[in-house]
């Protein structure tokens, strides 16, 4: 009985170092696309506030077109 119960632990164990390997690449991969969103997210910002700052200069948002 002893013999069966150490087998069984060595069996959950196998399977429990299996699952955390797994879970240790899905959180690497999820890092991984965390750190591209957030540099894409930066890259982003930074074009809008070119644009805006571009935009400042031909008209302000409060002025009227020159066709009103």
């Amino acid at each position: 009985m002893n013999e069966e119960r150490l087998v069984n632990i060595e069996t959950k164990i196998t399977y429990q170092e299996d699952l955390i390997e797994e879970l240790n690449k899905t959180v690497y991969q999820q890092q991984q696309k965390l750190e591209r969103l957030e540099a894409f997210c930066e890259s982003l910002a930074r074009n809008i506030a070119s644009l805006a700052e571009e935009g400042n200069g031909s008209m302000s948002a409060n002025e009227r077109p020159p066709h009103y």
